[in-house]
């Protein structure tokens, strides 16, 4: 799977994805920031690109692309604010999850299955 669209999820699956993301931050397992992402993907490290949707037209395309080229997995959803509150910073548009295991188990509960828990 490359390409997961920004599609409505319930409120819980969400707040599901979220902890995913924030327990992969405590594990040291995210990344953040575009050229950060950018890096890591060129060198083959994130697993799962979180993109979010609130994010400029032209940084979303180019990181599409890009997660295109090394193929890399990505998907938007939520916001600058909720993304940036899941790993306790400030104003970050893009994670990059490194852990193949947490970015399973997002893309998982993305695509409608899911994850105990």
């Amino acid at each position: 799977m490359r390409f997961m669209k920004h599609c409505e999820v319930t409120y819980q699956v969400e707040n599901k994805v979220y902890g995913f993301i924030g327990l992969a931050m405590r594990a040291g397992k995210v990344t953040f920031g575009t050229e950060s992402c950018l890096d890591m993907m060129q060198k083959r490290k994130i697993k799962l690109l979180v993109i979010a949707s609130d994010s400029s037209t032209r940084t979303i395309q180019n990181l599409k692309q890009k997660a295109e080229m090394t193929k890399t997995s990505y998907c938007i959803i939520g916001t600058k604010k909720e993304l940036s509150n899941a790993i306790g910073k400030y104003n970050k548009t893009v994670l990059g999850i490194k852990d193949t295991n947490l970015a399973n188990a997002i893309k998982k509960l993305l695509n409608g299955g899911d994850v105990i828990g």
